[in-house]
């Protein structure tokens, strides 16, 4: 397809990757994608379990960084008696490359907690294969259930492409 300059100063034409980076300038969003997931997740152990909240994207250049970017509404500690928290973890693929939260709501006693997490983290992929991101949570001990997305909440991952 042939590149053509319009009138107003647009070009059509183009593909992605086709501008060299010294054109797009270091910083620039490249592409983004956003993913919600909406059903309540309910974790009793200290292992760490998938949240259902999960993004993929492929990036344009192995140059180019990710900023992950997450909205995690409806979690809660429950109301057993004893002392219990939510630990959250990132994922690329299935290597853990972040901590979000430890002892997120930790309360020694029987009252129900409930808050929202909001994360970011900005990664180095080094590829441009399609990579895939997601949450996992963990209960800090089994005192009191732990969860995610509670029953009318939905969790957000918005992946950001940013030019190196």
């Amino acid at each position: 397809m042939p590149l053509i300059l319009d009138g107003n100063g647009d070009i059509t034409g183009l593909v992605a990757g086709a501008l060299p980076s010294t054109v797009i300038g270091a910083g620039a969003v490249l592409q983004v994608v956003q993913a919600t997931y909406s059903t309540s997740t309910t974790n009793s152990t200290t292992n760490y379990a998938d949240t259902g909240l999960t993004a993929t994207i492929t990036p344009t250049s192995s140059s180019s960084k990710i900023l992950v970017l997450i909205s995690h509404v409806g979690l809660s500690k429950g109301s057993a008696s004893g002392d219990s928290a939510i630990n959250i973890r990132l994922l690329r693929a299935s290597t853990s490359i972040a901590t979000l939260a430890t002892q997120l709501g930790y309360q020694n006693s029987a009252v129900r907690l409930d808050f929202s997490g909001f994360f970011s983290y900005l990664d180095s992929p080094a590829t441009t294969s399609s990579t895939t991101y997601k949450t996992q949570f963990a209960n800090s001990n089994t005192n009191a259930a732990v969860t995610a997305q509670g029953s009318s909440d939905t969790a957000i991952m918005t992946l950001l492409e940013i030019a190196a």
